[in-house]
């Protein structure tokens, strides 16, 4: 299969002071479609300037990226910004959602932003929060969902446009185990059924049995980049 997300030579440089501080340090990588993949390592290893640099949030100081196909380090900020609406989805370890806002209005955020049709990406929400089991808590604030229900919201939002990929920095940092598992089944169940390609920062040993793919990443290179086994000791599709 051809690859969509190509990464070559990604670096990314932060100064403080009078030393710099080389968070990614020449990383290269392919990633086909459809995949799930985990970034891992250790707490300041360069897990989350990673993976937002792959989602356009952050440029790299040096190197290229380029999805399906087409060069995207060299989109000006708006060509950015519509790729990302149309093309990407996010998910945060603080949910990030509107507190004054319902379940449904946050989930229909970025379909607003984008200016789709307000009837059209209102039934959309609903639907998705139906998806993420939360079909009845379309009315509710945030403050009147549980932290696990709050990230299922965030996870419908993610989805309202389309996206071709999922990004998740984190996701279960605020979730108890059980609550985790929930949302991991989830983002399995999304990966297998819509061929929707997650990429997903964790420091969490036991979220790779999840996970189709592992980079662990080391003082911002690459230290390892394998298929995990299942458990009848085959490597992961």
């Amino acid at each position: 299969m051809d690859d969509y997300i190509r990464a070559e030579g990604l670096r990314k440089i932060y100064t403080m002071g009078t030393v710099d501080v080389r968070a990614i340090d020449g990383v290269s990588f392919s990633l086909r479609k459809g995949e799930f993949l985990g970034i891992t390592g250790s707490s300041g290893s360069g897990k989350s300037t990673l993976l937002h640099m792959l989602g356009l949030l952050d440029p790299p100081t040096d190197g290229t990226i380029s999805i399906n196909g087409r060069d995207v380090v060299s989109l000006s900020e708006a060509e950015k910004g519509m790729f990302r609406l149309s093309r990407f989805g996010f998910i945060f370890q603080d949910y990030a959602l509107v507190p004054e806002l319902t379940a449904e209005e946050n989930v229909s955020l970025v379909a607003m932003a984008r200016g789709d049709n307000a009837d059209s990406y209102a039934e959309r929400a609903r639907d998705l929060l139906g998806k993420v089991g939360l079909g009845d808590r379309t009315a509710h604030l945030p403050s009147e969902l549980s932290g696990g229900e709050q990230q299922r919201v965030a996870i419908a939002r993610a989805l309202i446009n389309a996206p071709e990929v999922l990004f998740a920095d984190e996701p279960c940092a605020n979730l108890d185990s059980t609550n985790s598992r929930a949302v991991l089944d989830l983002f399995r169940t999304i990966n297998r059924t819509m061929d929707l390609t997650i990429i997903m920062v964790s420091h969490e040993e036991w979220h790779r049995e999840y996970f189709g793919r592992i980079i662990r990443l080391h003082d911002g290179t690459i230290r390892d980049d394998f298929r995990p086994e299942k458990p009848d000791g085959t490597p992961q599709p």
